[in-house]
């Protein structure tokens, strides 16, 4: 079993399969050279970008990951405001310092390629990596692979599917699931919640103390990006010249405290989300949850729906960990990669991840749980990924609003009914899957079709 901590990764926008992944390639990479005591020989390294990487790697920040990545940084750790000041240095001096402790030459402009012409084998996101010693021979190479949400892996690792009798990670949990009916079935014979059997998983990878503090960190970092978000004016980064919207709208929010109409509820949840998702834009501190893309639909329903009860603390956990456990079923049943599935895969998982949590918070069964999951997802089968410019802001910023939305519309229908839907958890996800696998790789983050080609850029 995975984690859902591993859903749920505080890094750097703007994506976490073409930024906060390559960061980790990167240094990956470097580690796996350092094992083989090659690395103080290595003069020269050179990183090709390969299929959606290529496609919409400038767009996404990955130059800027790549170099992250080879000083050595941690996403969950680095300042913002510092990646850049290294970017601009590495790119300036033409030197960059592998692991922070080992400097050799490296021209970004010329050492990053953008190969738009391979297709990779194995996944679209394709990176492949090049040490060369000072003689210009080649000491190691490796294709590794972004496969959405920060998730990385290797070629072999790909390659080589895990024994279906195994627990893939090799980590030993009380309540193994890899379908819904198995989670639910789990549910029903020990009488306990998804958030109870998702907990005793979590028991099993680390103490219940240290879960509860890093998901605490979690609904700590979502909220402060909420935060900043609602109060950093500008325009994003990029070609598009796209002015940030949600502090605007969060004044005159403030400017009418006691309006009470009905509409308002949308306003508080479209801004909440924009403001993550504006910040994920401008290169900010923001959660996977579980993409950077869809990063603001979570922490808009967490932030209007469960931090203002009893008790905000046990509501926040609940919410995390049951959205948490239903993000574990696409990442293992299909995928949360924009670049495989597209948006559905993003924003739809995220959308259906919210709902779940939301109708737990609210009392929900499990089955009513799953029921909500379904119906977030539903709605969003078929939704492309095709971002103007290669830049996730249009139309990625106000997407997450909307799914924010449709998240909290899923837990209430959910909730009108005891009975299982007509269609099951497990067959919506494999229907996404399907669908993902038929949708034409141009509405799936290459910016080759949908809105990226008929939205003049500038």
């Amino acid at each position: 079993m995975l984690s859902v901590l591993e859903l749920f990764r505080i890094g750097i926008g703007p994506s976490s399969s073409h930024t906060l992944g390559p960061i980790r390639i990167g240094k990956r990479f470097l580690e796996d050279l350092k094992q083989q005591a090659l690395l103080e020989r290595t003069a020269r390294v050179a990183v090709e970008l390969q299929g959606s990487l290529a496609f919409t790697g400038k767009g996404h920040a990955t130059p800027k990951a790549v170099t992250l990545g080879l000083f050595g940084l941690d996403p969950e750790t680095l300042d913002p405001d510092e990646a850049d000041r290294i970017v601009a240095r590495v790119a300036a001096e033409r030197k960059v310092s592998l692991l922070g402790a080992h400097e050799v030459a490296f021209d970004p402009e010329k050492d990053i390629v953008f190969a738009y012409d391979v297709i990779p084998e194995l996944h679209p996101n394709g990176m492949k990596l090049s040490a060369f010693d000072a003689g210009g021979a080649t000491l190691f190479e490796e294709t590794y692979y972004s496969t959405g949400g920060g998730f990385i892996a290797t070629a072999k690792q790909l390659r080589i599917p895990a024994p279906k009798d195994q627990i893939a990670t090799g980590r030993t949990v009380p309540f193994p699931f890899a379908s819904a009916a198995e989670l639910l079935g789990h549910c029903a014979h020990e009488n306990k919640s998804i958030e109870d059997i998702v907990h005793a998983n979590e028991d099993a990878m680390r103490t219940r103390a240290e879960t509860d503090a890093r998901l605490d960190r979690v609904a700590s970092v979502m909220m402060a990006c909420i935060e900043r978000g609602l109060t950093r004016e500008g325009t994003l980064p990029g070609s598009l010249q796209v002015k940030r919207r949600a502090p605007a709208i969060w004044n005159r929010m403030k400017a009418q405290p006691h309006a009470n109409d009905p509409e308002r509820l949308f306003d508080w949840l479209n801004v909440y989300a924009m403001a993550v998702n504006e910040e994920n834009a401008a290169g900010g501190k923001v959660v996977t949850a579980p993409t950077n893309g869809a990063a603001g639909i979570l922490p808009a329903v967490l932030k209007h729906y469960c931090l203002s009860g009893e008790d905000p603390v046990r509501d926040a956990r609940r919410f995390l960990l049951t959205a948490g456990g239903i993000g574990l079923l696409y990442k293992q049943r299909a995928s949360i990669s924009g670049a495989e599935m597209g948006c559905q895969g993003e924003v739809g998982v995220a959308c259906s991840m919210a709902g779940a949590g939301l109708a737990a918070v609210w009392g929900a069964s499990p089955q009513q749980i799953a029921n909500a999951a379904e119906i977030g997802m539903e709605h969003n089968l078929g939704l492309t990924c095709d971002p103007v410019g290669g830049l996730v802001q249009i139309p990625c910023i106000e997407r997450n609003a909307v799914g924010a939305v449709k998240a909290v519309n899923a837990a209430r229908l959910a909730l009108h009914s005891t009975d299982p839907s007509k269609v099951s958890l497990d067959q919506v996800i494999e229907t996404m899957r399907q669908t993902g696998l038929d949708m034409s790789s141009k509405y799936k983050e290459t910016s080759q079709g949908g809105l990226a080609v008929n939205v003049v850029e500038c």
